[in-house]
């Protein structure tokens, strides 16, 4: 038992896009998640879960804060913002004194004029409980890592696995580092050091053979020294637009802070130098296509990485749609796309009507032109569907009003609002079946490595504009400094950047 230590929990979790035209809004917090008091104490899936799961085994007293996630999308509102943070803050306010602060965040998330939005928050929760109080942390690895993040925070724990899987457990490891500081068990010492280096996730999963995967176990191979508290390695979010972005590693060491300076300018380097490999082969749409025909059988994937939702694209993108209707193929295939208005048309029509659209590309019209598609509304539904795995599993997704249009051989599932893709759950909450396919058009950069696992026959990464693109050196960045790759293939020189922590 830790004794009886008054711990406060909270979570402001969303991932922001900064090349994307959609703020996200409060209303986006409340389709998916937005937890208050008694509620945030009943979770027990996700990080948070994990974090009172332990918190309760340690005997601490819990006192929740809001816990609020929602769907990636554009940054946050300025309205927004204020709203979330001044509950966080109001919360814990009325807890205090408490002995610590335990926050589920992603890392990566924005708000209108506040580019850092985790450090602004870390920065404010320090304010509330002061200097010496305990402020610990979970973060997403695609996080852009901060010095005020590094140096608000006593120590940040980040996911180990992409595709995401271990929220839960995450949850579990910032706590128990918690506990074990707060009854002095431990002395964690904290450092950060960054490589400026930015890549799409496509090559990022964290099992298997792979780059990033590499340097993951790197990393964790040093966690069974008996002074090494924690390793995280972070594959950065490349679709912010924010200065001193880049992936690299963090170690908390036990009271040994240059210990952990010299670990983590090791996995910043490790990471450097597969800065290359990170970066997949990419076709046209046509292209994929093409070499997807010469496949046996389907459903072969049409990965279509730069209108990702969960990366905070709109998701209206019609690029793959629009060459497989120019092609005119006699395959049955499935795609997805967010329209508010058609999915509103579709349903003033009604199944079995025949609709005229302009389809595609009206929430973040800078990426394409809408096409124009004549169908049949084969299936409607209000959108909701529950999560089979992932970060939300069990979880409950809204897409708004929906319907399936069938244009030739094609079935398009018309959303009103973006959801995060895991596997085929919105395909399946309509009766659409992948296997039944020879392409399907699929939005996420990865997660369909495990969504589509042991049915796909062939997977295409696609180069099609848009928002989230797996190779980012077309992207304009304003406030990234130069150098830094992709834009710069070699940097003369080239030290890691180290943030140092506040304790040790």
């Amino acid at each position: 038992m830790s004794g009886r230590f008054k711990i406060a929990v909270g979570s402001l979790f969303t991932e922001c896009n900064e090349f994307a035209g959609k703020p996200t809004e409060l209303a986006a917090f409340e389709r998916q998640q937005l937890c208050r008091g008694a509620e945030v104490l009943n979770l027990s899936d996700g990080t948070v879960g994990g974090m009172l799961a332990t918190l309760r085994q340690g005997g601490a007293e819990i006192v929740p804060l809001l816990v609020a996630s929602a769907c990636p999308g554009g940054a946050l509102t300025a309205d927004c913002y204020r709203q979330l943070k001044s509950e966080l803050l109001k919360d814990l306010r009325a807890a205090m004194p408490v002995d610590a602060v335990l926050l589920a965040l992603h890392g990566a998330a924005a708000a209108e004029g506040t580019g850092d939005l985790e450090g602004d928050l870390l920065a404010a929760m320090r304010a509330v409980v002061g200097p010496e109080r305990w402020v610990v942390a979970s973060l997403d690895l695609h996080a852009h890592v901060t010095r005020t993040m590094v140096a608000e925070a006593d120590a940040l724990v980040a996911w180990e696995t992409y595709p995401h899987r271990d929220a839960q457990s995450t949850g579990a490891r910032a706590a128990t580092l918690l506990l074990d500081a707060l009854a002095g068990r431990v002395q964690p010492a904290m450092v950060m050091a960054k490589a400026p280096v930015l890549v799409g996730g496509v090559l990022g999963h964290t099992e298997g053979a792979g780059p990033f995967a590499d340097v993951m176990r790197f990393a964790k191979s040093h966690e069974a020294a008996h002074d090494v508290l924690s390793t995280s390695v972070f594959l950065v979010h490349p679709y912010l637009d924010q200065p001193e972005m880049g992936g690299g590693g963090l170690a908390i060491t036990d009271g040994n802070r240059e210990r952990a300076a010299e670990l983590a300018r090791e996995i910043a380097w490790k990471y450097w130098q597969r800065r290359a490999d990170l970066e997949p082969p990419v076709y046209s749409p046509a292209e994929a296509i093409e070499l997807g025909m010469r496949v046996e059988g389907g459903p072969v994937l049409l990965v279509e990485t730069a209108d990702c939702c969960g990366g905070g694209a709109a998701g209206d993108s019609v690029a793959a749609l629009r060459t497989l209707l120019e092609i005119g193929l006699d395959a049955p295939s499935l795609a997805p796309v967010v329209d508010p208005r058609a999915a509103e048309a579709c349903h003033h029509a009604g199944i079995g009507a025949r609709v005229e659209l302009e389809l595609g590309h009206q929430l973040d019209p800078r990426w394409g032109r809408p096409i124009k598609i004549a169908g049949e509304v084969t299936r409607l539904s209000d959108g909701r569907f529950t999560y089979s795995g992932g970060i939300w599993q069990g979880q409950h997704g809204e897409m708004g009003p929906s319907a399936v249009l069938r244009v030739g051989a094609i079935q398009i599932l018309i959303a009103t609002h973006a959801t995060y893709d895991w596997a085929d759950e919105q395909f399946r909450s309509f009766g659409l079946d992948a296997r039944q396919a020879k392409f399907v058009v699929v939005k996420n950069p990865m997660n369909y490595r495990l969504g589509y696992e042991g049915i796909s026959r062939a997977a295409y990464i696609l180069d099609t504009p848009g928002p989230t693109p797996a190779v980012v050196d077309r992207l304009a960045y304003r406030n990234m400094q130069r150098p830094y790759f992709p834009v710069d293939r070699q940097i003369a020189s080239f030290e890691p950047v180290v943030y140092l922590g506040r304790r040790g």
